[in-house]
């Protein structure tokens, strides 16, 4: 188990990292999750021991690691940019850092060439990194950390540097080696994606502080901020503003918590309803977005704007006025600080059949 208690980070003004504390358990896959500069790199680093936390402690197993030295916290890392020796061959590039700690060498080509089987190298040994593609450089990166036998293995954005459909691939390859070595992943990325698709556990950090530790689904689904709402979530979850019961600018009445100020809903959950006594509320189309499968309608209620994740075919014109219909379970409230406010009552909105008097969107 990796336990982080009480991180903290700064440089001189700066504060990078602020009271973390995190449990990462045994053989598990944990996403260090966040935008550009929310301190998951530098929480990374501090595990791997390349950084020194201003205060707090790192545990490994139980044992308190904050000042060991990287090589003796048995962690192995994959980087961004791989790190391949470029005078190396692969079979060199793997077998690196049993080379440095003196393996004898029959055992430790043997060590290589069942790891270089496991990820599909075994006809590249003797080819150099240039000879290489990207997916290719990055398995012999992964070959290099996975050589030692370690059970630990940090990954910093390790398939930033690949192409799309690579990027989905690699994913899937990941996911199975963790599972197949029952390895504790600690794995940093901005992708979303990337994040759901392989985390069990999902951590959200925004400006040095965990915002949400959780299982992928519930973030998802029950998301603790409306940072957390609008990170997770392709188009991002709508939050409305709620004034005087109403969303605002606009009479469409929500029965809500005393203290919620926002309604959240996901794009998907907002339905365009064929049926006129379902519909909650009318709302004018200002743009759209064809993405084939699924059409992207971007609506007007009130002063809010509402995004929603229609089929493809859904015949819409910029200026319609659509009728839309969501569930109660479906809603997300939220208080003026953006902090989630548990749904304890059912929805009650009264919904104008005829178009509304619309006010500019915001």
């Amino acid at each position: 188990m990796i336990e982080l208690k009480g991180i903290a980070k700064s440089w001189g003004d700066t504060t990078a990292l602020q009271a973390i504390d995190l449990a990462i358990a045994p053989a598990s896959f944990c996403v260090l999750l966040g935008p550009s500069g929310c301190g998951k790199s530098t929480t990374l680093r501090i595990i791997a021991g390349l950084e020194s936390a201003t205060s707090g402690q790192v545990l490994i197993d139980g044992i308190d690691v904050s000042h060991a030295a990287p090589s003796q916290r048995g962690i192995a890392m994959v980087f961004q940019n791989y790190a391949l020796f470029p005078h190396l061959s692969v079979e060199g590039n793997i077998g690196f850092g049993l080379a440095v700690r003196k393996i004898p060498k029959i055992k430790r080509q043997q060590q290589v060439h069942e790891v270089a089987e496991l990820l599909g190298l075994s006809a590249l040994l003797a080819r150099k990194p240039s000879q290489l593609s990207g997916g290719q450089q990055q398995r012999v990166a992964l070959g290099r950390a996975l050589v030692a036998g370690t059970k630990i293995c940090l990954m910093d954005e390790p398939l930033s540097n690949l192409d799309a459909k690579l990027r989905q691939e690699m994913r899937h390859e990941l996911r199975q080696l963790q599972q197949q070595l029952e390895l504790t992943v600690v794995y940093v990325t901005h992708d979303q994606a990337e994040a759901m698709s392989m985390a069990d556990q999902v951590v959200l950090l925004n400006h040095g502080r965990i915002e949400q530790d959780s299982p992928a689904r519930q973030m998802y689904s029950a998301p603790a901020s409306t940072f957390a709402a609008r990170f997770i979530g392709t188009p991002p979850m709508n939050v409305v503003q709620l004034a005087k019961g109403c969303i605002a600018g606009s009479d469409v009445a929500v029965a809500a918590p005393p203290n919620a100020a926002q309604l959240g809903l996901r794009p998907e959950c907002v339905r365009i309803t064929q049926r006129p006594h379902e519909a909650l509320c009318r709302a004018q189309v200002r743009a759209l977005e064809y993405l084939g499968a699924d059409l992207i309608v971007h609506c007007a209620i009130g002063t809010q704007t509402l995004s929603i994740r229609a089929h493809g075919a859904q015949p819409a014109q910029i200026g319609d006025w659509l009728p839309l219909h969501w569930l109660d379970v479906d809603r997300h409230f939220f208080n003026a600080r953006g902090e989630r406010i548990a749904q304890a009552m059912p929805l009650a909105a009264v919904a104008p059949m005829a178009a509304p008097e619309l006010t500019a969107a915001a």
